[in-house]
């Protein structure tokens, strides 16, 4: 597969899709995304029982589908039933979890280009990074630009550069790391994408001079996204691309 360079212009990532104003991790919110013209969106990436790659978050169903217990205990055939437009109003009634499968067929029919996060849940960090990469290989094949792989999990970034090494890798740092150039090394990282909050404009700056676009997440606020803009991030997640891109 060809490596496609990365890109993010306009530079605004739609976090979970336009999640702001439709199911996380949905179909409909991954629709609202493109048509408010985000040309990035990032999703989650869990294993059921039965190792089938769905898009979600949390470990649970509970939080975001009239579902419930663990994923990892729950297979495909029943994940499909829950509900996943639970809290969004009766116009979502009856969304689904999307498949990694379903995923890609959006991704390649739109010309959006994904964020797979590995989200592992708690001891299937290989078994969710193996399958993972295996499966979104056969579904972005040679002709598509490859999907940015990332993680705040090392283990499942090293297994990703193994199994993919010209696939784009994003290092995820909720707190500030002063080693996270060892880290980059480690997982050899095409992107950092790092919490908002951590960013002063001396790390904006020290991050910045690595070469690797700066990916700050969560920013929901438009005068927040200008200001990281300005000091040097290259992109930033966010729940609503439509209020930040009418900023910008």
């Amino acid at each position: 597969m060809r490596q496609t360079p990365l890109t993010f212009i306009p530079p605004v990532i739609a976090h979970r899709g336009a999640s702001a104003h439709a199911p996380e991790n949905t179909l409909p919110a991954f629709i609202r995304a493109r048509q408010d013209g985000a040309l990035w969106i990032e999703t989650d990436v869990k294993l059921t029982s039965d190792g089938m790659p769905i898009l979600m978050h949390d470990d649970t169903f509970d939080r975001t589908t009239d579902g419930q217990g663990s994923v990892a205990d729950r297979d495909w055939a029943e994940a499909q039933h829950f509900d996943a437009g639970k809290g969004f109003g009766p116009e979502f009634s009856g969304t689904r979890i999307p498949s990694l499968m379903q995923a890609a067929r959006f991704a390649l029919e739109s010309g959006i280009r994904f964020n797979l996060e590995l989200k592992p849940c708690p001891g299937r960090t290989q078994a969710t990074a193996m399958v993972t990469l295996i499966e979104a290989a056969k579904l972005w094949d040679d002709h598509a630009p490859s999907p940015l792989i990332s993680s705040f999990d090392i283990e499942s970034l090293i297994i990703a550069a193994r199994l993919h090494p010209e696939w784009p890798r994003g290092l995820l740092l909720d707190t500030w790391h002063e080693d996270w150039q060892e880290l980059a090394k480690l997982t050899q990282a095409a992107t950092l994408n790092i919490n908002a909050d951590t960013l002063t404009p001396d790390r904006i700056a020290a991050l910045a001079a690595s070469g690797l676009p700066v990916l700050a997440y969560t920013v929901n606020d438009p005068e927040q996204a200008k200001n990281l803009l300005h000091k040097g991030v290259t992109a930033v997640y966010t729940d609503d691309p439509s209020a930040l891109l009418r900023a910008l």
